[in-house]
Parts: C-alpha cells; structure tokens; sequence
C-alpha cells in the first residue's frame, strides 16, 4: 500500500501528507500514532502533537515556525496558524567530513563538449548578439529578423497556423466557441530546413533594459554578467552593439572579459552606432561581422571530455510541498555525484537559505568563505527589511496553496538541492565559478534571475525543480525540468523533462533518481538530448540590478 505519510527528520514535529487525509484518518509513524482532526491536503504537514501559541514548528530537523494559536494533534499547520521562524544565531563552522558517495559506475564516462582554448569544454555552441544598452534593442530584433530564418534557425509557426484558422472561422461568421479546427502536428522548433552552420546551435539575441540610467554600480555589473555569457563555454564569440555614451561603457565590458578569461580569443566583435553614424551601416557591418564570426563557429566540433568539465547550476521554481523530499534531494545526489567526480555546482537564490545557514556554514572549507556567506546573507536581508520587506516574503502564492508556508519551510527543502559536499567558494553576483566542488552564489529566488547568474558565472547545465510547473529556460545553457510529483509530469509534459514523482510513490530511492538524472545530464551534454526548453526556444534572459528581488 503506498505510503500515506512522511517523518522527514527524527527531530520533526510535524508530518508530511503524501496524500491527502480526510478527518478521522489514523496515521501511524514508527511506534506512535495520531488521528487527524482537520483535511489534511497532500503536501500539507499535519501535527504530531498539539502545539500552544510560541512552541517551535520543526521540519527537516530545523526550525521553520512558531504556532499563534491553540493547534491539536492531528491538525494542519497552516498560515492561520503558524508564522514563519528560523534560527539566527549563527556561529563559526566547524567543517564535517564528507562521505563521498560511490561513483565508480561514471569514473570512465565522458560526455560529447566543445572544447575551448583556455581548457573549458561547454555542452552547447551558440553565437551571441548583444547589446550594451537598451537603446540597441531595436537593432538587436532588426539582427534576429534578418538573420534567424536564412541560416536554418527559425521557428515553426505552430501557433500563428492555428490562429490563422480561427480568424477564417470569425469572417465566415462562425464563433470562436464552435471553432473546431484541425490539429497541426509538429512543436514550436526550428523549421525543419538545413543550418547554413550545422556545428553552431544557434545564434541567441540577449536584448535587456539595462546600460544607462540607475546607478553606475548597476552598469558595472550588467558588463560583469555580459562578460560571463560571452566568455562561457557555450559560446563560440559575440557580436556588441553599444550607442557609445551609456554608462555601460565597452572598456567595462573589455575589463570584465580579461578578469575572468586573461587569454580570451573568441571572435568578438564589438559596434557602436554613434561612431558609425547610420542605422543601415551598423546593421550592415553587423551582419558581415556576424557571419565571418558564424563561419568560424561552425569549425568546431564535440569531442570527448571528462564529468569534471560539468558545472551545474541549481534552481528550483514552482515549488510545492514535495519539492524538498523528491526532486531536490534527489539533485542533491546528483551534486554530490558530480562533485565527487571532481565536477561544479552552484547552489544560488540567498533568500531561499533562510534558517538553513548554519549548516552551510558548518560545510564551508575556508573560514573567510564563511564570513563572507554571512554577510552576504545580512547585508542581502537587511536591504530587504528596509525596503519594506524580508525573507519571510518570499513564499508565493502557489508555494502556500501546495503547502511551503513559511520561508524556512521553503527554504530548508530547497537547501536539499546542494546535497551534503563541502562548500569551496562563496561568490557574489556575478562573479564566475573557478573551484571545483559547491559553490555558493550569491542572487534572488526569482527564477529567471537566478538561472541567470548562475549561467553567467559559468553554469553548462542547470538542473531546475518545479513542483507546480514553469517554463522558464536560458538561451545558451541547458536547463532540464524536473517535476517534483507524476500528476505535474503527466500534465505538463510538453515542458517538463523528468518525473521524480516517483520517489513519492515508493518506486525508487532518491539515490536511485539521482543517478538517473546524471545520466540524463550525460546525454543532454552531449546534445543527444534536447530539453523542452531548447525545443520551444524558451530564451529568458533577466539581469539582477541588485536591488531588492527575493
């Protein structure tokens, strides 16, 4: 019979409903049981005990929360009821010993990269087009109109087909409610024309509203992130449309490049419109530079290289009350996996850490890199506090309908994501990843922005979690949907790559499902495998202006 509930740590107080509960259910965990006294819906926690208002909510071991009122044992833990609470008290680490885990089946396996010349190998092979400021964003979409369909990479028009139909229907009189048109076949993928450059994945446009304005701080680190997207693996060069008076001036971006690629050889090529003066000239010359830089592209081919080359990032979004006992645990096995085979990773999204430092700190190598997470995480939440806000803010709306409460409920699930491997650096956004091993990175929880940085600091695949189900992609890393439950896979299975549904339905450990998705992530960084998000061209892009996003 599959199991109704969960005791996720010895120390917890609380239980997670696999199912849902009607009244009256009897739930018996190890020697002791309980009796619910209120629906109980599947990813809701329900009390083991009564609590009276200011007793401790514990889950996963840490704190999560203090009751408000009277809550009885058997009865659900929810906003009306509890308030969100953590441990602050941080203290200095004392490192633990890492168990590795066995990852003899993968000490030989290699995935299929590109490799480039300062020893980098990415999983992808994109040219960029990319503005220094908002003001070439026009240019930008002129470059992709002209550029895309001719060389292989436009779009099917799945969707304009069908409303195409529609409208025939409306001016033959008909209603759009008795419209019964024909299903078209086929997905929203590149037309099924040869590439012009087969070797050259695509040509990904970066347009952002970034570059002048704000505060100059902000245009330094826009060329900081630019910088890591055109240094990344996944690229072969970049075409730079500046206006040439922002404040994200090219010799920021020249500085940012060196920083973190001292020998860069990429074709770059960089324009700015007021040196050239007319608009047809800075496209024409745009274009000849684009495709001389795509003709050199198109000349390197994927080769074998080692698991250590890998550097995943973790995300996670849409997340539910299954998220920290399915999918994120189960890439934290990946992780550590990884790791273990001298591989990276990056854990980011700081807001979503909350009550969860303490043991990130215990994991830390170098005690500088502890301090620093500290006061990355303060001065981060007390910028959120002034403004008005704070982490506890940071649950959505859907978070609460599927049973992540408070932030520490959220935030000591998503923490699971980083599996149990020593922490090596802490960074701050956006600076790039160069030790092997956990990396902290230091962005928002918004999904878009996070997987953001994490690819600008070097991530060539990103394993995403969602529990509630997000499109969201990268345009040049990427990023593979994990579905924390069967019921989203099987609902959403245009965008949503791997089902660890079941996990919860008793089929397989998390060790088991962590497995599975390394070698899921072999294939994909072999390009044997396209995510949906490639496939539907799902090409978010969100700088972070340091200001207050959780």
């Amino acid at each position: 019979m599959k199991q109704k509930i969960l005791k996720i740590n010895p120390n917890d107080n609380v239980l997670v409903a696999l199912v849902d509960l009607p009244v009256g259910e009897v739930i018996t965990y190890g020697n002791d049981t309980v009796t619910t006294v209120d629906p109980i819906p599947a990813k809701h926690k329900v009390a083991i005990n009564a609590f009276e208002p200011g007793d401790e909510i514990i889950m996963y071991g840490v704190l999560v929360g203090k009751a408000q009122v009277h809550i009885p044992a058997g009865g659900v833990i929810s906003t009306a009821n509890i308030k969100h609470a953590a441990n602050s008290t941080l203290h200095e680490g004392s490192h633990m010993d890492w168990q590795k885990p066995d990852v003899s089946p993968w000490q030989s396996r290699t995935f299929n990269g590109f490799h480039r010349s300062n020893g980098e190998v990415g999983t992808a092979n994109y040219w960029l087009v990319i503005p220094m400021v908002f003001c070439e964003n026009r240019n930008i979409e002129v470059l992709q109109e002209s550029l895309l369909k001719p060389l292989g990479y436009g779009r099917k028009k799945v969707y304009e087909s069908k409303a195409q139909q529609l409208i025939n229907k409306v001016k033959a009189g008909g209603g759009i409610d008795e419209v019964l048109y024909t299903e078209i076949s086929g997905s929203d993928a590149d037309d099924q024309q040869s590439r012009v450059f087969p070797n050259v994945d695509g040509i990904k446009f970066l347009s952002h509203t970034g570059g002048c304005g704000g505060i100059r701080q902000d245009a330094e680190t826009l060329c900081g992130l630019l910088a890591g997207y055109i240094t990344h693996p996944n690229v072969a060069g970049a075409t730079v449309l500046s206006l040439g008076c922002q404040n994200a001036q090219v010799s920021i971006l020249q500085a940012e490049i060196q920083k973190r690629s001292p020998n860069f050889d990429k074709p770059l090529y960089i324009l700015d419109q007021q040196t050239i003066g007319k608009e047809s000239d800075m496209i024409e010359q745009a274009l000849r530079k684009t495709l001389a830089g795509l003709i050199e592209a198109n000349k390197a081919t994927r080769q074998p290289a080692p698991l250590s080359k890998l550097t995943i990032g973790l995300e996670c979004g849409g997340s539910d009350g299954f998220s920290g006992i399915s999918a994120n645990p189960a890439i934290g096995y990946t992780s550590d996996l990884l790791v273990a085979l001298g591989g990276s990773v990056i854990l980011a999204e700081f807001p979503e850490l909350c009550g969860v430092e303490q043991n990130l700190i215990d994991r830390c190598v170098q005690k500088e890199d502890a301090d620093r997470f500290v006061d990355l995480v303060h001065t981060y939440a007390q910028r959120a506090e002034e403004a008005g806000s704070g982490f506890d803010m940071n649950p959505s709306p859907g978070n609460i309908k599927d049973g992540l409460i408070t932030d520490a409920i959220k935030s000591a699930g998503a923490a699971k994501k980083a599996g149990t491997s020593p922490v090596v650096d802490v960074l701050d956004y956006p600076e790039k990843v160069v030790n092997p091993g956990l990396n902290l990175l230091c962005t928002p929880g918004n999904d878009v922005e996070s997987t953001t940085a994490e690819v600008g600091s070097g991530a060539n695949v990103v394993l995403f979690t969602t529990g509630l189900g997000t499109p969201t992609g990268n345009p040049i890393t990427p990023v593979v949907k994990i579905a924390t439950n069967t019921a989203l896979y099987n609902k959403m299975s245009d965008i949503i790559d791997i089902n660890t549904g079941t996990i919860i339905e008793g089929e397989e450990t998390i060790e088991q499902a962590g497995s599975r998705i390394l070698d899921y992530v072999i294939q994909v960084a072999s390009g044997e495998i396209e995510v949906s998000a490639v496939r539907h061209g799902q090409d978010d892009f969100i700088p972070w202006k340091r200001g207050v996003s959780l």
